[in-house]
């Protein structure tokens, strides 16, 4: 059995990704429309997350 572990960006790299400013992914975590954990006070946010993310605005777009 494989398990796949989930590719982990920080906040700096989803901000690049998404072409917002780091207090606009913090404010995505807080208001629960990005996941997020955090690891040793670090927080990450896996891949497949903003992939989501981006998903719903583009549904909600259409």
């Amino acid at each position: 059995m494989t398990t796949v572990t989930p590719v982990l960006l920080t906040v700096d790299e989803v901000k690049v990704r998404l072409k917002v400013g780091r207090t606009k992914v913090y404010d995505l975590i807080r208001t629960h429309r990005l996941v997020s954990i955090k690891v040793d006070g670090c927080r990450r946010i896996p891949a497949d997350a903003v992939g989501e993310f981006i998903r719903a605005q583009i549904e909600r777009a259409a």
